[in-house]
């Protein structure tokens, strides 16, 4: 019996060092080795070197000088990332009909210089309820309101988002999209700061 109990504390301690102790240790040295940027987080400085978000995680963004992201339930004021959740709210939903009507309202109001349909993508939520990215399309639709709010031509905002357009993972797996977070700090960068404080 003390035989086959010494055996046991052995193999506990060992399976307690090799996989509690030693495997998380060469695992976050190797990412932050080979990819440190990634296993910190992908965080995003501004011009001035504070940290103001993540590439992963959406967040909100309200002035009209901004581009906007999709919208979120995620938590009581959307863009939670620690209630990160979709509104589980399906196609035959009377209250979905209506928040997406009431949305392509605001969206149109907003920005009424823009053709075509609201893109689907900026009255539906994500899974997630953070997803930072847009299509090129959704954010080329924004582009009227967002030109208007900063005073500049449209045709210069729309080369800001044609610069962010990132390609397809492996170039065939996703879509092209554009990180709005980026997208909106590189507008700051070029067009400078907008007065308002809404960002």
């Amino acid at each position: 019996m003390w035989k086959t109990t010494l055996i046991a504390i052995r193999t506990t301690v060992v399976t307690l060092v090799l996989t509690g102790v030693a495997y998380p240790l060469v695992v976050t040295g190797m990412g932050q080795l080979l990819f440190s940027h990634r296993a910190n987080g992908s965080l995003v400085a501004d011009e001035r070197g504070r940290i103001v978000g993540s590439e992963l995680i959406a967040q909100r963004f309200a002035s009209p000088a901004y581009f906007w992201p999709r919208p979120s339930t995620a938590g009581d004021q959307g863009y939670d990332a620690a209630a990160s959740s979709g509104s589980n709210l399906g196609p035959t939903s009377r209250k979905l009909r209506e928040r997406m009507a009431a949305e392509i309202v605001r969206l149109r109001d907003t920005n009424p210089d823009a053709h075509g349909p609201v893109p689907v993508e900026l009255v539906t939520t994500s899974g997630s309820g953070l997803d930072p990215h847009l299509s090129p399309a959704a954010a080329r639709w924004q582009v009227p309101r967002v030109a208007r709010a900063r005073r500049v031509a449209p045709e210069r905002v729309r080369q800001v988002v044609a610069a962010y357009v990132e390609s397809r993972d492996l170039g065939l797996l996703g879509e092209r999209r554009v990180n709005v977070l980026l997208l909106n700090l590189a507008l700051d960068r070029q067009f400078g700061r907008p007065t308002d404080s809404g960002g």
